[in-house]
Parts: structure tokens; C-alpha cells; sequence
């Protein structure tokens, strides 16, 4: 049996449809805080199951009789060590016999603040004794896109992320792999660099904008403090947006750059092209 947490997620909801591409749907547990959130996959089968992060024992019922567990990282901006720890404790209990974990990419060596949670989770795995398989996703090129009304609007993306390569793929592709990894066999002890075949900059995504849009589209950058300070005036609270652009600044260190080819070769075709998300959210 396979469980997924964070199944109402956007991340969760699409590894759960991968899933029931080659799975039968009364073998997919989809572990959510609020079941109601999932009716639909219920309705199609899957065992929807409450597992809130910070209660224990529903997460012990969520994982009764699961021998694969994907834990997606939990959404909280800080303090998520030990909801994810609480899963582990779970897995550990259950007998579950594969931990998959979506980290983030180069976790173990990356500079961004936002790593650091993510290898002190793996650390927690490693420790628990389980056979796991770290995934460690790259930025998804959805993300970049979140808020191309305004940068429509005003003609400009801003970050901080200089010329920085960002190796973002479609968050589908990431499923897919997931989904992979999950039905597969001979992945434990693997840590697995997910990123695009092709890396793009911020001035090339505002290029791409501006050829389809046929607007004039430039980039902006700036420093992390003033692109700190655009985020928390667009509303993200602002610990999130000194994260965000934290990670910006590390992106233009490398730390979101990768050109090993792994995504790719786990879903066995090349990942979705940046162009082709660019063309689905200007018709969106």
C-alpha cells in the first residue's frame, strides 16, 4: 500500500493522479489534515485518511499497513522539523518499508536558509533507521510564474537573484518522478537530484514572457533587502519573503542549478520546456 501526505496539496494531488495511472485506487492512502478537501479522490476509491502533523496518533492511523510513504515537506515557513519528525516516529511504528522525502535541491551543501530545515529532516531519517530516498526538488517554474499578472502589468519581474541559473522544472514533472520512485523498486538509500534538463536566468524567463506576450518585459534586480521588502508589500508574511529572497541570493550563487539529467532519466523523457509553461499561464 502507498500513502502520500499533503495529498490535497498541489504537489500531493498530482502524485496521487500519477499513482492511479498504474495503481489500484483502494492501495493509495492519501494522509490529508482536512479529509473533506479530498472527497473527490474518495469518491474514486482512494483511502482517504486524517493525518494532521501535529497530532501523533492520527498519523499512526493514517499509516496502518503502508509499506511505501512519500512525506511531501510540510508548507510551514519554520518549525517544520518536528512535524516531519512526528511522520518519521509514524513510519517507523507502521513497518513502513520505504520513507520517500521531497527535500530540496542539494540540501546537504546548499547556502539558502530554506535547506537547512530540509537536512535536519533528512538527518532525522537517516537516523530513524528506514530505508528511505530523498527527492530533492528543484524550484518549480510554476513559482516563477505565480505572479505574472503584475509582472504583465508593470513590465518587470524583480528578485534577487543576479544571473543566477535556475534548473526549475514543471511542478507535473515532479510528480511523475515521485510516482516512479514510489512504484519502483531499488531506490532506498538513494538521494536524487531533481532539476530541468535546461536551466534558464530571470532575464530569460522575462525574454520568453515578453516574445509570447508581446509585451516588453524586462528583469529587475535588486538587492535582497529591497526585494525582501516588494514581497511583504505584495502581502507574503515577512519571514516568507526573507526566506524567498534569501533564496534568490543563493541562486545566484549556483545553489539552484543543476544539469545532472536525473529528472529526466527517472520519467524517461525530457522535462517540460520553461516555453511551454510560459505559453500555459499567459492563457490561463
Amino acid at each position: 500500500m502507498f500513502a502520500v501526505t499533503g495529498a490535497s496539496g498541489q504537489l500531493g494531488r498530482l502524485i496521487v493522479e500519477r499513482l492511479l495511472e498504474t495503481v489500484c485506487a483502494d492501495q493509495i492512502v492519501a494522509a490529508v489534515r482536512n479529509p473533506a478537501k479530498v472527497a473527490d479522490l474518495a469518491e474514486r476509491g482512494v483511502l482517504v485518511r486524517e493525518a494532521d502533523y501535529t497530532r501523533p496518533a492520527t498519523l499512526r492511523t493514517a499509516l496502518h499497513g503502508v509499506d511505501k510513504l512519500l512525506l511531501i515537506s510540510s508548507t510551514e515557513v519554520s518549525g517544520r522539523v518536528p512535524l516531519h519528525a512526528a511522520v518519521v516516529d509514524a513510519a517507523r511504528a507502521a513497518g513502513v518499508g520505504l520513507l520517500a522525502y521531497t527535500s530540496m535541491l542539494h540540501a546537504d551543501t546548499s547556502p539558502a536558509r530554506l535547506a537547512v530545515e530540509h537536512r535536519q529532516t533528512e538527518a532525522i531519517i537517516r537516523a530513524s533507521g528506514l530505508p528511505a530516498v530523498f527527492l530533492r526538488n528543484g524550484w518549480y517554474i510554476e513559482n516563477h510564474l505565480m505572479a505574472l499578472p503584475a509582472v504583465l502589468e508593470h513590465g518587470a519581474f524583480v528578485g534577487a537573484a543576479k544571473d543566477g541559473r535556475f534548473s526549475s522544472a514543471a511542478r507535473a514533472d515532479y510528480a511523475a518522478a515521485a510516482a516512479v520512485v514510489l512504484t519502483g523498486q531499488g531506490y532506498a538509500g538513494r538521494v536524487l537530484e531533481l532539476a530541468a534538463d535546461e536551466a534558464f536566468t530571470m532575464d530569460d524567463l522575462a525574454a520568453e514572457v515578453g516574445r509570447q506576450s508581446g509585451k516588453t518585459i524586462v528583469y529587475n534586480d535588486l538587492p535582497a533587502d529591497a526585494y525582501e521588502a516588494v514581497l511583504a508589500g505584495a502581502g507574503l508574511p515577512q519571514d516568507l519573503a526573507a526566506l524567498l529572497a534569501d533564496a534568490d541570493v543563493a541562486a545566484s550563487h549556483g545553489a539552484l542549478f543543476d544539469d545532472s539529467g536525473t529528472l529526466a532519466g527517472l520519467i524517461g523523457r525530457p522535462t517540460t520546456p520553461m516555453t511551454s509553461l510560459v505559453s500555459a499561464a499567459l492563457r490561463a
